[in-house]
């Protein structure tokens, strides 16, 4: 444990004394983060009439967001390895609120990249180091507790679906933005007074090469990062468009498909919590495979199933098995990283498959205007059994 972390008064617990207490409210201030960058999905049929752009520079738009949020973990882990945790987590809570704010204003479409980017850039550089501050935190259960900071940061995508049925019968997109912004200044003030460390703004350097070469020197790594890729790929394309998917494909109307967007996210919050225990129980890497399998059978039963209700069965199937990998490869990978440079090491590797991750929704737009929406999906299928194919190599 990082010895600049004082647990002293609970240990590892996941709900109570000071590690229980930050790993709850700092995921909850995740959770609104997540709220404002998910809800972007289940408003985007309403972005693109009023903005008056098409699928493609949608998706460009989503692509943005995640490249955003993946460029930002490795410098993000290393600012928290060599500053403090405390540190990032509070400035990138308030570059998130920029972000959010930036949204409420958006009336074009280069405003609303421009406001994307800042929330990716805010929400990279918080993910990265929460995780860093619950593996200085967690041992023993760090499994778990990746899994319940997952889980209830997956609340916010439920919470976006419902929100965004609400705002589209009461007002205009843009104020979607609203309570994320105030909510997420309140959390800003919450985890500077939570934390028991100082801040610290000494200059740091950077040394990429050494960093690339310690991560990817690893062979084991090396085809993580492809298996893990694909697998992000996929979920980003799925989550990026499957409101619009719905809509175009079978005919949902506008509220059915954020209620599909919601389920999509209930398999996450069931399975993310149970997935890291079973990972810290038995072994991660075949968790992991059963996830990704579970998740084709899901997809395919949302491209073919015949009705309404099997389509939802579809979508909640592809969510219990594309979030059950997430938790456990990343418990058995901090495994891998030394305690000095555990940050920075995992921002390298996440920075990386976040960032082919990212071009899923772009990807997902541009097939689905030369063909459609259900050969895009269809496509996913193929990177999921390459990741699977990997992962049983380990």
């Amino acid at each position: 444990m990082d010895e600049r972390i004082d647990a002293s008064d609970g240990g590892e617990r996941l709900f109570r004394g000071y590690s229980g207490r930050l790993l709850v409210s700092l995921s909850l201030a995740y959770l609104v983060i997540q709220f404002g960058r998910n809800i972007l999905s289940p408003l985007l049929p309403a972005i693109v009439e009023d903005l008056g752009i098409t699928p493609f520079q949608a998706g460009i738009a989503l692509s943005v967001l995640s490249a955003t949020y993946a460029l930002c973990m490795y410098p993000g882990g290393h600012f928290s390895d060599q500053l403090t945790r405390k540190t990032v987590l509070v400035a990138a809570s308030v570059v998130s609120t920029v972000g959010f704010v930036s949204l409420l204003l958006a009336n074009s479409y280069p405003p609303f990249v421009l406001g994307a980017a800042t929330v990716g850039i805010g929400a990279g550089l918080y993910w990265i180091s929460l995780r860093g501050l619950l593996a200085d935190l967690f041992v023993a259960r760090r499994g778990q507790a990746f899994g319940v900071q997952d889980s209830l940061g997956f609340a916010g995508p439920l919470l976006a679906a419902g929100g965004a049925v609400v705002v589209l019968e009461m007002t205009s997109w843009q104020m979607a933005f609203l309570p994320a912004a105030v909510l997420l200044a309140g959390s800003t003030i919450v985890a500077h007074n939570w934390i028991r460390e100082p801040y610290d703004v000494s200059p740091v350097e950077f040394d990429f090469v050494d960093a690339g070469s310690r991560v990817f020197g690893d062979p084991q790594v090396r085809r993580l990062v492809i298996a893990y890729s694909c697998g992000i790929f996929a979920m980003q394309a799925v989550i990026g468009f499957l409101p619009f998917f719905l809509q175009h494909e079978h005919g949902f109307s506008s509220t059915l498909s954020s209620v599909g967007f919601a389920v999509l996210f209930l398999g996450a919050m069931v399975t993310l919590p149970i997935s890291g225990y079973l990972g810290d129980r038995f072994s991660h890497v075949p968790v992991a495979v059963g996830g990704l399998l579970l998740g084709i059978v899901g997809l395919l039963l949302l491209l073919f199933a015949p009705t309404q209700a099997a389509i939802g069965v579809g979508i909640l199937l592809f969510g219990f098995g594309i979030w059950a990998f997430p938790p456990v490869i990343q418990a058995y990978l901090m495994t891998r990283f030394p305690n000095e440079s555990m940050g920075g090491d995992f921002g390298v590797f996440k920075t990386v498959y976040a960032g082919v991750g990212s071009v899923g929704p772009t990807y997902v737009g541009f097939v689905a205007g030369v063909a459609d929406y259900a050969t895009a999906f269809l496509g996913l299928v193929a990177f999921l059994v390459a990741a699977i194919a990997i992962l049983l190599r380990l």
